[in-house]
């Protein structure tokens, strides 16, 4: 970006603009500021603009290579100011130093360049933390849904937001809301589980960190993206309106609601043939109308243009522009593309102005509340910044140790108190630091392309990490086999290994990658759940040794682990755990840390077929009954074990019968019954027997974390308004029906012990659009 121009506040002759005056209220100062503009100039702040350009095998977005293809020079983008701009720490590795250089030029370039000085938003990408050279990797946010901890994860976005906000950027791109619908999909490690009620509290907690640092939070994507038919990445959604407002939906509601994000970006995804980003009634009618939402929805990257690209619901870009436009899009990312013809197209009678004045209005609204339009603004940013800092390492060492899942002990392996004479460690991910991290951390989704700096900040393997856990074991390290390549070449010597060693630690899964660079991530989709390549031969083979192995998956989605599950001394499962992944992982074995994640998604027991989640009605589950398909999973959905047994006592409700406007209390005793602590995650499921339309067998209506020292007892109390029971009826509304609901309470949808019924009565009630979305759940005396 050049910085020709010297940056300049408009003069300002007969006092302060008051679009520049803190005591007018934010609409009024938005009012005036845009009553100031000029049709270009309003256009310009509807737009962003990308300082990079890549060749079709370095992509870190679909398409980019065609769509940045003779894109203008900044200095030509910004003549009339700009909305934001993208990336300037995340694209090309820079320094916190030089980044916050760069990017302090560029904002006083634009200012400098806009006739009223008015600055962009900045943002980045922060999904497993700042996407930028040397920042905290965080875990992905399949293990966020692992911990079961909301409160955890509040302090992560925290985190992740100060770290933003120290060197100048204003917005973030995430957290992903979308409820994981099938494994297969590339993008599940970047899911926080398959439970909707699970992913919009714990990704509500991300983002009222991330918001209470004074940054923007983005929900993405907006919406039905994880639906796709056969997991595909951009595969059409087949779901239906009530699949769409009971499970996909409620997230973002959430979020939005009681994490207060202020930034929505719209999905890539086309449900039942509408592309979210010309969905009038998805981006104003639900969102603005109905939930009230005031802030910016800003385009997936390109999604404008995809209307005519790929989508086909436009014949040209101006009508993609215009489309989206009208449905309620007001910023477009990561470029302007499409949002650069809109004056061309209002002064054609084409588009409203009133339609770009009301997108227009609410970016800048968002910017003073940012404070960048206040007469003291400066372009912010510290070249001291830490953004690797101890903080940052003793929260993403909790996060990974509370999230990893022991799924199996069957004999007792774990933990290993006595360190074996001889180890061996064997899996291609067992050397490898990118395995633990997640697609959107920028060791995997730029550094691939500057070997000179990967990983980019201090990270060990788990191989270098057992090394160091049982120091007086010998250790040997081989691959065996490629990540994904199928050459069995090497499984001769890792036999040979495994025969040699007292204990066998098998470590197989994923690497992310970008649009098939990997085996999970962006664009990296599975044809079905087996292990990739020929990782599950080596298994094979290294469980005919007689050699005890503890098997650890190392990835992005689940796999479907049955067949290495009798002979198996131990199953261990971690979601991408991050920079500090590998010392968590070996403190579990080791019995330093006491195992405590939990499933946010099930273990699949077959890797073919159509894989499905828990979240289901009666016809879902009943597989051996109406199918020669299996589809019970080896392991549920909330399932996790630890180095102690944990009790519960039975269902005590507040009441038998709730009117269907009421609430019911139910508490639930849980004890640590074993000689160690542990985090007991006590988890509240609700069935619906008989409604007007199918319901899910089960569904986790509540949960929370305890944590138990020998011997002691909690009593969990759940308090659920008749809200957290209602549902899309046969009518098409949100609906509470009187009748029979089941209350059980246990560690899992599969081990749920405590049970109690009670009766809503009264007649059916039509929920109120600010209806009730959280179930309290309190430790009480």
């Amino acid at each position: 970006m050049s910085t020709s121009h010297t940056w300049a506040r408009e003069p300002t002759p007969g006092g302060m603009p008051p679009w520049r005056n803190t005591e007018l209220s934010v609409e009024e100062r938005a009012d005036a500021l845009l009553a100031a503009l000029t049709l270009d100039e309003k256009v310009a702040q509807l737009g962003s603009f990308w300082d990079d350009k890549r060749g079709a095998g370095e992509v870190i977005a679909p398409m980019q290579d065609v769509f940045s293809d003779g894109r203008p020079p900044f200095e030509h983008v910004v003549r009339d100011g700009i909305g934001h701009l993208t990336r300037v720490f995340g694209t090309t590795p820079v320094t916190a130093a030089d980044g916050v250089r760069k990017l302090q030029a560029a904002q006083r370039h634009v200012a400098g360049a806009s006739r009223l000085g008015i600055p962009a938003i900045a943002h980045e990408e922060c999904l497993t933390g700042f996407t930028t050279l040397g920042a905290t990797v965080y875990p992905a946010p399949l293990s966020w849904g692992a911990t079961f901890h909301p409160e955890l994860v509040e302090q992560l976005g925290r985190a992740i937001g100060d770290d933003l906000r120290a060197v100048g950027v204003h917005q973030g791109l995430a957290p992903v809301l979308d409820v994981t619908r099938d494994y297969r999909w590339g993008r599940t490690e970047e899911t926080i589980a398959e439970d909707p009620y699970l992913v919009a509290t714990i990704g509500s907690a991300f983002v009222r960190g991330v918001e209470s640092a004074g940054v923007v939070a983005t929900l993405k994507h907006f919406t039905g993206y994880s639906a796709s038919q056969g997991g595909r990445n951009h595969a059409p959604v087949s779901a239906g309106p009530r699949e769409v407002a009971d499970v996909l939906l409620p997230p973002f509601e959430h979020a939005l609601r009681e994490g207060g994000a202020r930034s929505v970006m719209n999905s890539y995804a086309e449900v039942d043939g509408v592309p979210a980003a010309a969905d009038e009634r998805l981006l104003t009618g639900l969102l603005r109308e109905e939930w009230g939402f005031e802030g910016t929805v800003v385009s997936d990257y390109w999604a404008i243009p995809f209307l005519k690209a790929k989508h086909g619901v436009a014949e040209t870009v101006d009508d993609a522009a215009a489309l989206a436009l009208v449905a309620g899009m007001d910023v477009e990312l990561p470029d302007m593309g499409a949002f650069g013809g809109l004056p061309g197209l209002v002064r054609a009678g084409r588009v409203s102005e009133d339609l770009v004045d009301r997108a227009a209005r609410r970016i800048l609204r968002q910017k003073i509340e940012l404070g960048l339009l206040d007469p003291d603004w400066e372009p912010g940013g510290d070249p001291d910044a830490d953004l690797d800092s101890p903080r940052n390492r003793a929260l993403a060492r909790v996060l990974a140790e509370e999230s990893v899942v022991l799924l199996e002990n069957r004999t007792h392996v774990l933990p290993i108190t006595a360190a074996p004479p001889r180890v061996a460690v064997i899996g291609p991910t067992a050397a490898d630091v990118r395995a633990l991290l997640g697609c959107y951390s920028y060791p995997n989704h730029v550094l691939p392309r500057h070997p000179e700096l990967a990983p980019g900040l201090p990270v060990v393997s788990l191989a270098h990490a057992l090394a160091a856990e049982f120091p007086a074991s010998a250790l040997t390290v081989a691959d065996g086999v490629p990540l994904k390549d199928r050459d069995r070449s090497g499984i001769p010597a890792a036999v040979d290994a495994a025969r040699a060693a007292d204990l066998v630690v098998a470590v197989v899964g994923d690497r992310a990658g970008m649009f098939g660079k990997g085996t999970s991530g962006e664009g990296c989709d599975a044809a079905d759940l087996e292990l990739p390549g020929v990782q599950g031969e080596l298994l094979e083979a290294l469980l005919e040794t007689g050699t005890p192995v503890v098997v650890v998956v190392l990835s992005g989605r689940p796999y479907a682990i049955e067949r290495f599950r009798a002979r198996a001394a131990a199953l261990v499962q971690a979601f991408m755990p991050g920079v500090e992944g590998a010392q968590a992982i070996a403190g579990v074995l080791s019995g330093r840390v006491a195992p405590s994640g939990r499933l946010p998604v099930e273990i699949p027991r077959s890797s073919a077929g159509m894989p499905h989640t828990y979240l289901g009605p009666a016809l879902r589950h009943d597989g051996e009954r109406i199918s020669n398909i299996e589809v019970a999973p080896s392991f549920p959905f909330g399932h996790g074990l630890t180095y102690t047994t944990f009790e519960m006592g039975g269902l005590e409700l507040s009441s038998d019968l709730v009117p269907t406007d009421g609430d019911v209390a139910a508490r639930v005793r849980v004890r640590n019954t074993g000689d160690r602590a542990g985090a007991a995650v006590v988890q509240l499921y609700a069935s619906d027997p008989v409604a007007t339309v199918t319901r899910p067998v089960v569904e986790l209506i509540g949960y929370r974390r305890v944590e138990l020292a020998p011997g002691a007892e909690a009593v969990v109390e759940f308090r659920a308004h008749a809200d957290r029971f209602s549902f899309t009826g046969i009518a098409g509304h949100r609906v509470v029906e009187p009748g029979l609901i089941h209350l059980e309470a246990g560690l899992s949808s599969g081990d749920r012990p405590a049970r109690a019924s009670f009766r809503f009565t009264g007649p059916t009630r039509r929920v109120p659009a600010r209806r009730i979305l959280t179930t309290e759940a309190d430790v009480v005396p």
